[in-house]
């Protein structure tokens, strides 16, 4: 383990207010190392995280992985997402089974590139949406222990390295109302309540520290300033983390 990646740790495992000279340093580190940057990008359901990730498709050098949801709309002709949305009590364990699969398989996913930047995580996934779940009794204790088992030998197993963790941080009225115009026809009925409690976990998670383990420093972004505004602070951490020049994408 090279020092970059212990100094990462430490700040991780202490808390500690991640300032961007220290950001900028643990990155310098990294890559005079030859080691990868591996980013996982966090925040609500409507929080901007594609919109974040756009800004990154034209580097050459940044594995760009969004969030598999074609994968999770056709698994073997099945719509898993739909089938979630639809009758979440039943189908609530085969969704996050395949989830986790997909999100080990794109944290392990080879890549020449320096930096890889994924759309959410298996972690969000444990810590988030299956936590959540267990909240609302929407998922029972013995699938919930299933699914925890899964993530813990998953973790154990596998390498699965987070250099940083980007949080969007966004207030459920802000993602509800983007979420009712960007038209995804599995969110229709999602309602606002879902989206405080989602908001709830997230800030225990990577805030507070409350639930599970967070394994890496925080950056995090308010991200429920316009589009104009927001792709200024974007700009910010291509510079001033990844250490790039920034290009100039379409708003």
């Amino acid at each position: 383990m090279n020092a970059a990646r212990q100094n990462l740790q430490k700040l991780a495992q202490t808390g500690a207010q991640i300032s961007k000279s220290s950001l900028r340093k643990s990155a310098k580190m990294s890559n005079a190392s030859g080691k990868k940057l591996n980013v996982i990008v966090e925040g609500n359901i409507g929080s901007g995280k594609t919109t974040f990730l756009e800004r990154f498709k034209d580097y050459s050098d940044v594995c760009v992985l969004a969030e598999p949801i074609d994968m999770w709309r056709n698994c073997n002709g099945n719509n898993l997402l739909g089938l979630m949305y639809q009758d979440s009590k039943h189908w609530s364990f085969s969704f996050q089974s395949y989830v986790m699969l997909t999100m080990v398989q794109q944290h392990t996913l080879p890549t020449p590139c320096s930096v890889k930047l994924m759309e959410r995580s298996i972690y969000s996934a444990r810590y988030c949406f299956v936590e959540q779940m267990k909240k609302d009794k929407i998922i029972a204790e013995p699938s919930a222990a299933v699914l925890d088992e899964w993530f813990k030998w998953s973790l154990e197993n596998t390498k699965i390295d987070v250099d940083f963790i980007v949080y969007l941080r966004t207030s459920p009225e802000i993602v509800y109302e983007r979420m009712q115009t960007r038209g995804r026809e599995e969110e229709k009925k999602i309602p606002l309540g879902y989206l405080q409690d989602l908001h709830k976990v997230h800030e225990e998670w990577l805030m507070d520290k409350t639930i599970g383990h967070c394994p890496a420093p925080v950056i995090v972004i308010d991200a429920d300033q316009d589009k104009t505004s927001i792709c200024k602070e974007y700009e910010k951490f291509e510079v001033d983390v990844l250490k790039m020049t920034p290009c100039k994408v379409g708003v």
